[in-house]
């Protein structure tokens, strides 16, 4: 693909100034009124942390930076040149298009955030576009690969590739090269009110997942050509509409092979967790869990060990270092933004053993530790207005533990049990620690296409 580097910087800056337009002439929200003077202001006062709510800080604005990255991608840039257009970006809508302090956390969040959501928006879009073909099929296609990669679409109506049929190099993805396993799982999910079995609540959920490319080949080897995503979607009862993000993705790679038919990979990898919840039902006193890695990077080491010919064990374990993230906090609150959450950095670590039974199932056990340390953080609440603090002072731990049994009952559809088992354990140097566990279940039909 052409690269056309000053065709994506363009791009960029529509993309500021089309939402800048929205917020002031149609919202007319007050931080929209900008000047030069703002701007000066903004330079003057310097970074500082922000009190907008979880998903916007930790969710929404990886969202928007992934508008950023696919412009840049879609115009033949590559991964890395692409985090750079997503860096600058996102710095010139908190010096230039708000009047208010740039946030530290909000440049960080939408830049790394945003090069994870955006790379695999892309990849999947990928998926979708078929140029040799025509009619309600071609214009389905464009329109479902638009709607996961704006960014790219835009750019495809504008190049006319759109509509353009091909019948060389035709497809934007090899299937050979990257296999693409993806399933969707939709079900019921009981969660418990502080870990008591009969103060509970259910919902219906979708559970989609996606892995991009092989870890145990060769090929793997170059940015997020293997990718992990999934997504927890609640449709109905207390939880929040998106309750989890999860991508792992590797950024550099080794392929061994250690013993005769076992398979090793060894790389870098780009980590992005988003987990949220609320309340369980009208009668309860604690919110479960809220923690994020919005950007997380670390060493990671993955194993296909074969047993017999119909059981294969497949390991993977991560330590990463968490550069920003978010957890759930007892006591600070800011009453305009309703923020409840310490912002920080830290560590964490991840297990993943999926055990295959051939024809009959499979069985996955998952264990993820995130510690997460909040630097600057203050005693009274007469401060928490102040923008350079990122909550209480202290640091949480939250431990997740999930066992999966699934039942073939298809070659493409399984029965899903799933049991999932938080501890959150939070130390305050100004206020009593605080430990919290809670539960839930899962039974649902998953689907594999």
């Amino acid at each position: 693909m052409k690269k056309h580097p000053w065709r994506a910087a363009i791009q960029t800056l529509g993309i500021n100034a089309t939402v800048w337009a929205y917020d002031r002439y149609i919202r007319e929200a007050g931080f929209s009124y900008i000047s030069i003077h703002s701007v000066k202001d903004n330079i003057k006062r310097g970074f500082v942390w922000d009190n907008d709510p979880f998903s916007i800080n930790l969710l929404d604005h990886p969202f928007h930076g992934s508008f950023y990255y696919n412009t840049a991608r879609s115009n033949g840039l590559s991964h890395w040149t692409s985090l750079a257009y997503t860096f600058a970006g996102s710095l010139s809508w908190e010096l230039f298009a708000e009047r208010e302090s740039p946030s530290l956390n909000d440049l960080i969040s939408t830049t790394i955030g945003g090069a994870a959501l955006g790379e695999g928006t892309y990849r999947i879009s990928s998926l979708l576009l078929d140029d040799s073909k025509r009619g309600a099929e071609r214009f389905l296609r464009e329109l479902l690969g638009t709607v996961i990669s704006p960014s790219r679409g835009l750019n495809r109506l504008l190049s006319g590739d759109a509509w353009k049929v091909r019948h060389k190099y035709y497809k934007y993805h090899d299937y050979e090269k990257f296999p693409i396993n993806c399933s969707l799982t939709t079900g019921v999910r009981l969660m418990a009110d502080n870990n008591h079995l009969f103060r509970e609540n259910s919902n219906l959920f979708l559970e989609f997942n996606m892995i991009y490319g092989d870890l145990f080949k060769n090929s793997t080897s170059k940015p997020y050509d293997y990718i992990n995503i999934t997504s927890l979607i609640n449709v109905d009862g207390n939880q929040p509409l998106i309750g989890s993000v999860n991508i792992i993705a590797q950024l550099a790679g080794k392929y061994l092979e250690p013993l005769p038919g076992h398979k090793m990979s060894v790389g870098l990898f780009h980590h992005f967790d988003y987990f949220d919840s609320e309340l369980v039902n009208k009668d309860s006193k604690v919110v479960p869990f809220k923690i994020s890695e919005a950007a997380a990077v670390g060493v990671g080491m993955c194993y296909l060990l074969p047993v017999t010919k119909n059981v294969i064990i497949r390991y993977r374990g991560h330590l990463n270092a968490i550069l920003l993230g978010g957890s759930l906090t007892d006591y600070y609150r800011n009453q305009l933004t309703g923020r409840n959450y310490n912002m920080g950095s830290g560590y964490s670590i991840k297990s993943n053993t999926y055990i295959e039974f051939g024809k009959y199932g499979s069985f996955e056990l998952n264990l993820f530790d995130y510690h997460i340390f909040t630097w600057k953080g203050y005693r009274s609440e007469e401060v928490y207005s102040d923008p350079s603090t990122q909550g209480d002072k202290g640091n949480t731990q939250l431990l997740l533990i999930n066992a999966i049994m699934g039942l073939n009952v298809s070659p493409s559809a399984k029965i899903s049990l799933g049991s999932f088992y938080y501890i959150r354990n939070a130390h305050y140097d100004y206020h009593e620690d605080v430990l919290s566990r809670t539960f839930e279940f899962r039974l649902g039909l998953k689907y594999k296409f």
